[in-house]
């Protein structure tokens, strides 16, 4: 059985939030939308557009075609330095401490 395509993407994002080691928020910034927004595309109560799309692949440096393809080819095509290293804290915990909330 296969995923319907905004499965795909849905669970393609969740693995890239995950090991960019970015949160919702840190998305919704980069594309320029609230984080409401992002949750909601992500629960499925709002659908993610092709236009959201490239630009989630280009947020992650990916081809729109290997996020669509699903969560494994979407983490798998992530560029190495986009890649959460075990230890560091993650990129929205990075920015807090910047702005000098740790």
């Amino acid at each position: 059985m296969s995923m319907a395509l905004d499965e795909l993407m849905r669970s393609a994002v969740a693995a890239l939030l995950h090991a960019a080691g970015e949160s919702q928020t840190d998305l919704a910034v980069a594309l320029g939308v609230s984080q409401a927004q992002v949750s909601r595309r992500q629960s499925g109560a709002a659908a993610w557009s092709l236009a959201d799309c490239d630009a989630v692949a280009v947020h992650y440096g990916i081809a729109a075609h290997d996020l669509l393809a699903g969560p494994t080819r979407a983490v798998e095509a992530l560029p190495p330095e986009r890649r959460r290293v075990p230890g560091r804290p993650a990129a929205g915990a990075r920015s807090a401490a910047a702005n000098g909330a740790a």
